[in-house]
């Protein structure tokens, strides 16, 4: 049995981590494998099942997110992941609107998955289109191209209303004309939330071995502008630095890392933040079956977040969204003072970089800079607190 801090009193997300694709992408850091079977998968989906025992043996609280990413949850396959979601719906109490959510990669998707995912009461698809050019899409090792990727979409909307897709921009080699091209043809396909990522280029990652060259940093701004003016006139309401929703369908489960709320992790590699404390789970797959099937504790790390601390994350965070800090609610939450901070984030106003209308917030312009606005905000101003 696995001992977690105690949580809070407000609805929980749960995150589920599937590491298993069929080819790594080369830009792609996260812990994943690429040789398994249906034994390993069987075994992990038992970690999984003996996982969810030990965190709710005593407790059952209320759910409003689920979040299954990865890896590729889609080679998972719809019987395992609807297996895993009963035990998740016997283990906890799922909030009647709960946001259910799972990542799928356009190769990977069939009508037998969409039905067996429906049924399992999966109302969210977060789908890997990346690109609109084949050749780009070709040169980041995805194993499918564009017009795969559209009819994939086109069938999920038949099964699964919301559908949100990743796009990835600033690619080695792409101009501005073609960035646009692909902003244009993934809106053509409606879905009802796009995020957009620039390319990071990791090490350790083919993508860094052969030295990949990305645009210019100011063509990578401009695309970045380019990207938020046309979505909003496309319907698109910008939410996040990265993220763009239509109808109000933002993503509620992230909306929970950025807004510093609990919420608990399954699986090899899976974070946690609950109780004060963050959390992790071990990135090797046949160490975390083992580890849960025998007993035996598999946490990498847990760390305690000091309450001064969370305030300072929390400005890390809100300040990515474009709802921004509310000064009074911030003094309430953390009863700490927000006027250093405010001080801080005046001399950013005249630039256009950030703006006071009843909350603090980013302009678009200021989200290209934020890593400087944050490293002063939380630098001097924290010692403030301290």
């Amino acid at each position: 049995m696995h001992t977690f801090p105690a949580g809070g009193t407000a609805p929980l997300g749960i995150y589920i981590h599937i590491p298993f694709c069929k080819r790594k992408c080369d830009y792609c850091d996260f812990y994943s494998v690429c040789k398994y079977d249906d034994k390993l998968m069987d075994r992990y989906l038992a970690a999984l099942t003996g996982q969810l025992a030990d965190y709710f043996k005593y407790a059952h609280p209320k759910v409003d997110t689920v979040y299954i990413g990865g890896g590729t949850p889609s080679v998972f396959g719809g019987r395992r992941i609807e297996k895993l979601l009963r035990e998740i719906g016997r283990r906890v109490e799922l909030t009647r609107d709960a946001e259910i959510t799972v990542e799928v990669n356009p190769e990977s998707v069939d009508e037998k998955l969409l039905k067996k995912l429906r049924a399992a009461g999966v109302n969210r698809l977060s789908m890997g289109i990346q690109s609109a050019d084949d050749s780009e899409l070709a040169a980041l090792g995805r194993l499918h191209t564009f017009e795969q990727a559209a009819r994939a979409c086109r069938l999920a909307k038949k099964y699964i209303d919301n559908i949100s897709v990743d796009l990835i921009y600033a690619l080695e080699g792409q101009r501005m004309e073609g960035w646009m091209d692909t902003l244009e043809k993934t809106a053509a396909l409606a879905p009802s939330h796009i995020s957009c990522y620039c390319l990071k280029v990791e090490p350790g990652t083919p993508l860094a071995a052969r030295g990949c060259e990305q645009p210019e940093e100011d063509l990578q701004a401009d695309m970045y502008l380019a990207a938020v003016d046309f979505l909003a006139q496309k319907g698109y309401r910008q939410y996040e630095i990265s993220n763009f929703a239509r109808d109000g369908r933002i993503s509620r489960h992230n909306s929970k890392y950025w807004d510093l709320s609990e919420y608990l992790g399954l699986g090899c590699a899976a974070h946690s933040f609950y109780g004060g404390r963050r959390f992790s789970f071990r990135p090797d797959v046949e160490g975390y079956i083992e580890g849960v099937l025998s007993g035996r504790p598999v946490v990498a790390d847990m760390d305690e977040l000091a309450y001064w601390s969370r305030s300072g994350e929390y400005i890390m965070l809100k300040l990515r969204t474009c709802a921004g800090i509310d000064p009074e609610y911030f003094e309430k939450r953390f009863e700490a003072d927000f006027a250093p901070y405010a001080a801080r984030l005046e001399k950013y106003v005249p630039a256009g970089y950030a703006v006071f209308d009843g909350s603090w917030h980013l302009t678009p312009k200021g989200f290209l800079v934020s890593n400087a606005i944050l490293g002063d905000l939380l630098g001097d101003a924290l010692e403030h607190q301290e």
